[in-house]
C-alpha cells in the first residue's frame, strides 16, 4: 500500500469541500457544516491514494494561489451540478407570477430565502428525482474521474470554457420557460377571454374577476403537467455527470 500523502489529501479536500458547499440537496442549511466537512474528508481519503504525488510550489504565495485554484475548480463543478435547481427556481417564479401567487411566499430550504409555492413543489420534485437516480453518487464518481483530465494545479481559463458556461447558463432560461410553458399558455387564454368580456361588459372589474380563474386554471394545469416537468428534470439529470466531465476537460485541456 502506498504511504499516505497529506499534500495530495489536502488538495483533494479543497476541491471536494468546495463542490459540496454548493452541491444540490446536500448544501441545504438543514445539513450541518460538520457533516459536509466529514463527507469531504471521507471522499478525499478515497480519491487521494489513486492520484500521483502533487508538486506544491516552494513559495507561500504560490501555495495560496494553488489552493485558491482548487477551491475555484470545486465551486465551478458544484455550480454545474446545481444549475438544475436554479432552472426549477426560475420556472417556479414564472408559474407563481402567472397564477398571481407571488404574495404566498414561504421559506426555500435550498438557500434559506424567500420562495413561492410552485418553486418549492418543483424543488422537492427535483430533489426526489436527483436522489432516486443516484445522481449524488454519479457526480462524485465524475469528480473522481475529473482528476484524469484536470490534475491538481492544472486548471486554465480559456474562451471555450467561457462559451460552455454561458451556453449552459442560457439553458436555464430556455428549460425554465419550457417547464412553465403550459401554465403561461393557460394564463394567456384566461386573460384573453376576460379581455373580450371586458369589451362586451365594460362595467366588469376584469382584474378582480380573472384573478381567481387564473389561480384555479393554473393550479389544475400545474398538477396535470407535473409528470411532463419531471421528464424535463430526468432528461437534464441524465446528462449531468457528462457535463461535469466536459467542464473539467475544458479546464484542463492544453
Amino acid at each position: 500500500m502506498a504511504p499516505f500523502d497529506l499534500n495530495n489529501w489536502m488538495m483533494v479536500f479543497l476541491r471536494v469541500s468546495a463542490l459540496l458547499a454548493i452541491f444540490p440537496v446536500f448544501s441545504m442549511p438543514a445539513i450541518p457544516i460538520q457533516v459536509r466537512l466529514a463527507l469531504s474528508a471521507l471522499v478525499s481519503f478515497l480519491i487521494a491514494p489513486g492520484l500521483p504525488a502533487a508538486h506544491l510550489p516552494d513559495s507561500f504565495a504560490g501555495l495560496v494561489l494553488l489552493m485558491m485554484m482548487e477551491v475555484g475548480v470545486g465551486l465551478l463543478l458544484g455550480f454545474i451540478s446545481r444549475i438544475l435547481f436554479y432552472i426549477l427556481e426560475f420556472a417556479g417564479n414564472l408559474i407563481a407570477t402567472e397564477m398571481g401567487m407571488n404574495l404566498g411566499a414561504t421559506l426555500n430550504p435550498l438557500n434559506n430565502s424567500r420562495g413561492e409555492a410552485p418553486g418549492l413543489v418543483l424543488f422537492y420534485l427535483g430533489a426526489m428525482v436527483f436522489l432516486t437516480l443516484d445522481m449524488h453518487q454519479w457526480i462524485l464518481h465524475a469528480l473522481q474521474r475529473s482528476y484524469q483530465m484536470l490534475p491538481v494545479g492544472g486548471a486554465h481559463l480559456r474562451a471555450a470554457l467561457f462559451n460552455e458556461i454561458v451556453g449552459r447558463t442560457g439553458q436555464l432560461f430556455l428549460t425554465g420557460l419550457l417547464i412553465a410553458a403550459p401554465v403561461i399558455a393557460v394564463s394567456f387564454l384566461v386573460n384573453l377571454v376576460f379581455s373580450v368580456l371586458a369589451r362586451a361588459v365594460p362595467q366588469m372589474n376584469v382584474f378582480i374577476e380573472s384573478f381567481s380563474f387564473r389561480a384555479l386554471a393554473g393550479l389544475m394545469v400545474f398538477g396535470l403537467t407535473l409528470n411532463l416537468m419531471a421528464q424535463h428534470v430526468v432528461n437534464y439529470l441524465r446528462r449531468l455527470p457528462e457535463d461535469v466531465l466536459r467542464v473539467a476537460q475544458l479546464l484542463g485541456s492544453s
